[in-house]
């Protein structure tokens, strides 16, 4: 399926093609209107405000749907905006919804990586843990497409497979600098710190919280899912203590309690996969926030507003070549990717 770039088109440019609504968003005060966030693959983008005289146009629409969309790129106050003609909801059988989804690709390159670290683990019975989940088919089936969030960092499907190849590379480049640090431990916290995601979003269209997600929050889920895994199997495959162990490494790795951590990190290795986790998650958003165009009007270096994904900061697009010559980059560096 070929989709328009939403974050390309000029302003004036025509679009006739199938959409996902993000989300319908109702707004009232002295000037009620519904503006809808549409978007594809490659983007997202807010429709112009549906008017009371307009809302027969989008009866029928929810978040979740399909719709095909017939409108023009325009701008208003500096942000590009899509004049909506006509609007339907599309018979989900009717198109690849999923590609219209942004997704990271291919997921093979970050089970490989994930699986190869898997692998070197020497301790047995953290092997074995392990194992519960990532040697489940369903749960990699359903591990490698859920996001890493609805609309934050790694919003895409199999973001959190690839935020969890991220943070295992910086956790366990950190561990390599503090011998005293157990690699094997930071990289098992670092596979399983998110299982929890998986009861707290769905991706079946848009991606949304559910209601777990929403009145336990996935840090507990996920300690909680681990829980119940890890006793059903009889024997255990670890100790009591090691269990525990593992517990404290979710439910510590937001870091502190305001951030959604029932407890602060309390060991080393709690320590690295908390600022491991929080390197993944701010890069990523400085990095989605600086190739977002909608956050630099008419090209200006500085976004025109604060940015909710870098915590209200401004981002700045600036580049310094500092008198390199131009020619053939250098053999690649690990840069920390699959």
């Amino acid at each position: 399926m070929t989709q328009p770039d939403l974050t390309a088109l000029p302003v004036g440019a025509r679009l006739q093609d199938p959409l996902i609504v993000h989300d319908v968003e109702s707004r009232g005060g002295d000037y009620p209107h519904t503006i809808l966030v549409l978007g594809n693959a490659s983007g997202r983008i807010q429709s112009a405000p549906f008017w009371p005289a307009d809302t027969p146009k989008i009866a029928g629409v929810s978040r979740g749907n399909v719709v095909q969309v017939i409108g023009t790129i325009a701008t208003w106050r500096d942000r590009r905006q899509l004049a909506v003609d006509s609007i339907r909801v599309l018979p989900r059988d009717q198109v690849d919804w999923r590609a219209l989804m942004p997704s990271i690709g291919d997921t093979g390159r970050w089970w490989k990586r994930l699986d190869d670290w898997r692998a070197r683990i020497r301790g047995p019975r953290l092997a074995r843990t392990l194992a519960l989940f990532f040697d489940d088919p369903d749960f990699r089936e359903r591990f490698e497409q859920c996001p890493a969030s609805p609309s934050g960092h790694h919003a895409e499907l199999g973001g959190l497979l690839k935020h969890t190849v991220e943070v295992a590379h910086i956790g366990l480049g950190i561990a390599r600098l503090y011998p005293q640090a157990d690699s094997d431990l930071v990289l098992a916290g670092v596979l399983l710190h998110d299982i929890g995601k998986l009861e707290s979003y769905r991706w079946d269209g848009a991606f949304e919280t559910t209601v777990p997600g929403s009145v336990i929050g996935h840090v507990v889920l996920g300690s909680l899912q681990l829980d119940r895994r890890v006793r059903a199997e009889a024997p255990m495959p670890c100790t009591e203590e090691e269990l525990l162990l593992l517990q404290h490494l979710l439910l510590s790795h937001h870091g502190r309690q305001e951030f959604g951590a029932p407890v602060p990190p309390m060991t080393l290795e709690a320590e690295i996969i908390h600022y491991a986790d929080n390197a993944s998650a701010k890069t990523a958003s400085m990095d989605t926030a600086l190739r977002e165009p909608e956050h630099f009007s008419d090209g200006a270096p500085v976004s025109s507003r604060t940015i909710w994904q870098l915590d209200k900061r401004r981002a700045w697009r600036v580049r310094a070549d500092w008198g390199r010559r131009a020619e053939p980059p250098g053999p690649a560096e690990d840069n920390g990717g699959p």
